[in-house]
């Protein structure tokens, strides 16, 4: 029993501190990550009233990356840490690793890389979201 409930929390450690640190680089330098947001912000804006300025946008949601990855690492409110980052990732995966429109080969497969690995973490914070409480 104490050898799982180490591994949870090493593997919470372990995805919050990867959030935290993605997070912490979004919020110090937004631009180049503005930059391949902006087409999926603008289809987002159809939809949902967003402020217009997309480095603030990515700023807001790198915050909240550092602030869930904190609380997930420290098991502080984990499942409701691990669905905000669901939501941040699923959103930045879409916008940031669209591999389908990539011509170049060797540029598509890094994409598709990237994509299913956050696909991975996306199925590891869903696992953390859907345990149940102790």
């Amino acid at each position: 029993m104490l050898t799982m409930k180490l591994f949870v929390a090493v593997g919470r450690l372990l995805i919050g501190t990867t959030f935290g640190v993605s997070g912490y680089g979004a919020v110090r330098d937004p631009k180049g990550r503005a930059t391949v947001a902006a087409p999926t912000l603008d289809k987002l804006r159809e939809i949902v009233p967003l402020p217009k300025d997309d480095a603030l946008l990515v700023q807001i949601n790198g915050g909240a990356q550092v602030a869930a990855g904190a609380t997930l690492g420290l098991g502080i409110f984990p499942r409701l840490s691990a669905l905000i980052l669901a939501g941040s990732l699923a959103i930045t995966t879409y916008a940031g690793h669209e591999f389908w429109k990539v011509e170049h080969p060797e540029q598509r497969n890094a994409q598709k890389i990237y994509f299913l690995k956050n696909l991975a973490m996306l199925g590891g914070l869903l696992v953390i979201a859907g345990a149940k409480k102790k």
